[in-house]
């Protein structure tokens, strides 16, 4: 019996399902079976349902396969994430078929069976959909299924299981012929429920949307009981041989390690990390025979697709905690790496394969500290380690009871490089300009942070917002992520003029997203006093935040930038004032002129490693900043002998143009100096002033 914490139990509310229709049914079990990754992962698996409806132009009631389309998840699907076809068009095709060699020609014809001018394309899957000659079908890869899919005594398991309820299929790439294998299997075993594909996963099917929900739930809550029993006793992966590090000593070695990762591949496009250290992962990269099953691969087709065949195991010894040597091996590792999966193409490619892609890994295993994966941006990295987690537990499931065997390396090369997973990789958006690049902000929690922030994230990049008031923090944090989703916004409490929080942060700016690109130093202060009633703890305030601090988070974005060997660009937000004098603010202008100078210091130190420093000088942002509340506002108004809603109207008609400036015109100033508009820029500053005369450069 399975145990109730394990144990898939049916969501399906029936009094919410009366009113529906069958494609809002189909809807609703879709959505329930994707909210649980025991079922399937990320993107994996599809549902359909064959519905009659009326034909648009005819009239005639047609019988309709709903199916989910190209590229979907059936845990967030939407009803226009459903591909529509005509049923007799479908069975139509059978004629066009000329070959299980010409098979991929197949899915030029999804679109002429099209119902109703959907635009969603159809999936490679759509005829394993439609030749099932049930009304409600579920193709799932829950870990428990491919355990077994992925045994050596697949067939034989399957029986034992099953019985006669679910019957097996050996291994063929998803496409035509494999529909009508099941179309097959269907008609001459009437009673079955379903079947196990091998190395692939598990079909079931119904006449009754809540039945054939159910009946998948009851399906893998068999293969779950199964391994309940059968593991009990039994250590995993050959026992462990490596005890985990402490929780904070595995994040240590994270940060450590991933900057140096990413430095080395990410040669064709900036790469975003991840880092999970749970206790399946941990259980797994300690283990005995975890580099025999690694070194395998992965089985199910969406495994591999998103973490490669196999991941690479770094020289990693938590005994010895030998992490300088590592970082010293680390590119002979890596070029290793890279050298195996060239070897892989050229021994599996054909007449018409795809060119080589990226041969770095997506996976790095980590005895005693977890798993590392890089990809073209954080969701993606994320989604590989869940993947991967799917192939640890399917690894321990097969080893334990049978003999877990990969995918044979010909057929996962013809599944990696098909032509039509090529063709689908060349329709993805062309990437935006920030994309896979990580920024670190200071006063991200203000006007200026937090508006550069999201121009950033609108560009693609990740970003850790860092600000000493957790309060704002925490606002900034919910309304970029409400916009831009919570994998590429970070937060931390950090004072910048406190050199262990600093190095700190970007400590966790590493282990979250794998290192850095840019910095926008933008912590602010400001002070308005006389110079006789300037205080030393005033004049040393505004120095430790604004020269000193700047000076911190600059000296910690040079190491890392430095280890990945990647290039960078560092923003000061300066300030007009680090110009051009003003009255009373003598302790505010003498650390801003600081700033700008570190920066042109800064500027000559790093260009030998392709790091940028430039400067952007605001002046009277008023809107959203927090150095203009309090007492800054009151005494700026009093300099200037108005009031506070006087002020901005005072700045706006003192600048040459006539104009107010915003937090968003200093971001959009920040986001040139990041991207690669810039990238011939060095120790430039811009001022965005709406014009004063005295903080010309020249």
């Amino acid at each position: 019996m399975t145990t109730e914490a394990n144990r898939l139990v049916s969501l399906w509310d029936e009094a919410k399902a009366a009113s529906m229709s069958e494609p809002e049914k189909l809807l609703y079990r879709s959505n329930l079976l994707g909210s649980d990754k025991r079922v399937t992962n990320y993107g994996g698996g599809n549902t359909s349902a064959k519905v009659f409806q009326t034909d648009p132009l005819s009239g005639d009631n047609a019988e309709v396969l709903w199916v989910k389309g190209s590229g979907g998840d059936v845990g967030s699907i939407k009803m226009d994430g459903f591909s529509t076809l005509y049923m007799d068009k479908l069975r139509a095709l059978k004629s066009k078929y000329r070959g299980v060699e010409f098979e991929d020609e197949m899915v030029s014809y999804l679109p002429h069976c099209t119902f109703n001018l959907n635009p969603r394309a159809a999936s490679i899957d759509t005829p394993l959909h439609a030749y099932v000659p049930k009304a409600h079908v579920d193709h799932m890869h829950p870990d428990a299924i491919i355990a077994i899919a992925a045994s050596k005594d697949s067939k034989a398991m399957t029986q034992e299981i099953f019985g006669d309820d679910i019957g097996w299929l050996p291994w063929k790439k998803p496409g035509y012929e494999l529909g009508l294998w099941l179309e097959k299997f269907c008609l001459e075993n009437p009673d079955a429920k379903g079947v196990v594909l091998e190395s692939h996963g598990l079909f079931t099917w119904d006449n009754d949307a809540k039945t054939c929900y159910e009946l998948t739930l009851d399906i893998i809550n068999k293969a779950i009981a199964y391994f309940d029993a059968k593991t009990a006793n039994v250590p995993a992966f050959g026992g462990a041989i490596h005890e985990s590090l402490a929780a904070v000593e595995r994040r240590d070695i994270s940060a450590k390690l991933m900057p140096a990762i990413r430095g080395f591949v990410s040669g064709q496009q900036p790469m975003v990390g991840n880092f999970v250290d749970s206790e399946t992962v941990l259980e797994f990269v300690n283990a005995k025979d975890m580099p025999t099953l690694a070194a395998l691969g992965t089985s199910c087709p969406d495994h591999f697709l998103r973490t490669k065949i196999c991941p690479l195991v770094v020289d990693f010894d938590p005994a010895q905690n030998n992490i300088d040597a590592v970082l010293q091996g680390l590119e002979a590792q890596i070029a290793s790496y890279r050298e195996g999966y060239a070897a892989y193409y050229e021994r599996c490619k054909r007449d018409d394969s795809p060119a080589l892609r990226d041969p770095n890994a997506v996976v790095y295993l980590i005895p005693g500290v977890g798993m590392i994966t890089f990809a073209k941006d954080r969701a993606t990295a994320r989604i590989s380690g869940e993947f991967y987690v799917n192939a640890i537990n399917v690894m321990r499931g097969a080893a334990a009871v049978s003999e877990y065997c990969g995918l044979p390396e010909q057929e996962a090369f013809d599944i990696e490089y098909w032509l039509l997973e090529e063709a689908k990789l060349q329709r993805m958006p062309k990437p935006k300009s920030l994309a896979g690049q990580i920024a670190l902000v200071t006063g991200g929690a203000g006007g200026i942070g937090a508006a550069t922030a999201e121009r950033y994230l609108s560009e693609g990049a990740c970003v850790m917002l860092a600000d000493i008031n957790e309060e704002s923090l925490s606002a900034t944090y919910d309304n970029l992520t409400k916009r831009y989703g919570v994998d590429v916004v970070r937060t931390i409490v950090m004072n910048v003029t406190d050199e262990d929080a600093v190095a700190a942060a970007y400590a966790y700016t590493s282990v979250e997203f794998g290192g850095l690109d840019i910095l926008v130093s933008n912590a602010g202060i400001a002070s308005s006093a006389p110079v006789e009633d300037t205080t030393l703890d005033l004049w040393n305030k505004n120095m430790d935040i604004l020269s000193t601090g700047y000076f911190l988070v600059s000296r910690e974005a040079f190491k890392i930038m430095r280890l990945q060997d990647m290039g960078g660009s560092i923003v000061f937000v300066a300030s007009k004032n680090g110009l051009a004098a003003s009255p009373n603010a003598s302790a505010y202008c003498t650390a801003k002129a600081s700033e700008i100078h570190l920066a042109r210091c800064l500027a000559l130190e790093g260009a030998e490693a392709g790091i940028r420093v430039n400067v952007v000088n605001p002046d009277a942002v008023l809107r959203g900043s927090k150095i203009w509340e309090g007492e800054w506002l009151d005494q700026r108004a009093d300099t200037y002998s108005t009031d506070k809603e006087g002020l901005e109207e005072m700045y706006r008609n003192r600048s040459m143009l006539k104009r107010s400036v915003l937090p968003e015109d200093i971001a959009e100033a920040a986001y040139f100096f990041a991207s690669d508009k810039s990238a011939k820029s060095t120790g430039n500053i811009i001022n965005v002033d709406a014009g004063n005369v005295q903080a010309f450069t020249r």
